[in-house]
């Protein structure tokens, strides 16, 4: 079996559509708001790689129109499995602009659903990252942090406590902790869903994952100058191994 499938996401945001097109066409404009690091080789038949934690994506960009559109395709698989997404542009009055998101693939298998879900939640998830970095961060470039946690306990149920919320955290609820080895979070939950625990502070977009069929990971994107990348990955990796024990 196998499921076709198509998701639409629209929002309008405070920025022009140079800045649209900046966050969603260029390596560091991704890398402040989606997976991994991210590097783009522009123009139709260019490519779009993004690496997680040492897996490689890797798609072929099937249209290009600077500030109105940008679509791209991952190569399909011998089971038929791929993804494609495709951003519409539209400049507004006063500088705001219309973004629409299309994406769509396939799942093969008996299990698609669960997948899909898990699929699902992760775009609303990445969609409305990308909302608050164009709403809050439009300009700045983020220090992309994604670690995965260790194998055990749904260490995704201890998160929000260890980061002084309720367990069962709201939109606009505030925190304010001091992780071990971290700097401070002082900010506001920006986004929820059963599988997403996202907040926003003024130098940084924290996204705690359950993933799928795998640990808990961390996706976070900070804007603060000289972040060491390397030494604050080893902390989160840290954090989350704490909090698995």
């Amino acid at each position: 079996m196998g499921r076709e499938f198509e998701q639409h996401d629209e929002v309008e945001v405070d920025a022009t559509p140079e800045e649209v097109w900046a966050a969603i066409a260029t390596g560091p404009g991704c890398d402040s708001w989606f997976m991994g690091r991210t590097e783009i080789v522009p123009g139709k038949g260019g490519t779009v790689r993004t690496d997680v934690g040492g897996y490689a994506m890797e798609s072929t960009i099937t249209e290009w129109e600077p500030f109105r559109r940008f679509a791209y395709r991952g190569d399909e698989s011998p089971d038929g499995r791929f993804i494609a997404f495709e951003y519409l542009i539209e400049g507004r009055e006063q500088g705001s602009t219309v973004l629409r998101l299309v994406t769509s693939g396939f799942l093969p298998g008996d299990d698609w659903e669960d997948e899909y879900d898990a699929m699902v939640k992760g775009g609303a998830m990445y969609f409305a990252t990308l909302v608050a970095y164009l709403t809050h961060f439009t300009g700045r470039t983020a220090t992309p942090i994604t670690v995965e946690g260790p194998m055990g306990p749904d260490v995704f149920e201890r998160v929000p406590a260890a980061l002084g919320l309720s367990a069962e955290p709201a939109v606009g609820d505030r925190t304010r902790v001091a992780p071990e080895g971290l700097p401070p979070i002082d900010g506001v939950v920006d986004f929820v869903n059963p599988d997403v625990l996202g907040i926003r502070t003024p130098d940084a977009l924290y996204r705690f994952i359950r993933g799928f069929n795998c640990p808990t990971v961390v996706n976070h994107h900070l804007f603060a100058e000289g972040v060491d990348r390397e030494k604050t990955e080893q902390a989160w990796r840290a954090w989350l191994a704490r909090l698995s024990a």
